[in-house]
């Protein structure tokens, strides 16, 4: 009895010693991590970089549920694809359609802003949060509006 309850403790050291090992140490492959603030103070120059035309837009006076909307365009200005992975607004109220496609070097795409004034009222500023490969990773455009009640 007292020999099975040795064997099942060895066991159970054994399964946890050999969850232990690290058969990998953590290494990931260069082309997955993208991170151009290098030890050395070099830059990598083949990133991708965003640049809109407007960074803001005043939709100026709007009628209380009236929804407008507005095309932001931007153009990869970098040397490498740049491909946008997440788009946040910091209102129910803003919907946005962004490209789900990779943006080649030079092209130019639009990110659409619809901002639906419904039970909003006064001087609405609302942001948009871009999530990209670029580095940094995030750019914030903005969008204004004053309701007027009818």
């Amino acid at each position: 009895m007292i020999y099975k309850k040795h064997i099942a403790l060895l066991g159970i050291l054994v399964v946890l010693l050999s969850a232990c090992i690290n058969r990998n140490n953590g290494s990931l492959p260069t082309d997955v991590v993208t991170n151009p603030n290098t030890a050395s103070g070099k830059v990598k120059d083949n990133l991708p970089k965003i640049e809109f035309e407007k960074e803001i837009y005043d939709f100026g006076k709007v009628f209380m549920g009236e929804k407008v909307s507005y095309g932001f365009k931007f153009k990869n200005t970098g040397r490498g694809d740049l491909l946008i992975s997440q788009v946040n607004s910091s209102c129910g109220c803003t919907v946005i359609k962004f490209p789900k496609v990779t943006i080649k070097p030079g092209e130019q795409k639009v990110l659409t802003v619809t901002f639906d004034s419904e039970g909003r009222k006064g001087v609405q500023n609302k942001s948009v949060t871009i999530v990209s490969n670029c580095q940094p990773n995030k750019k914030v455009i903005r969008i204004k509006a004053m309701v007027i009640v009818p």
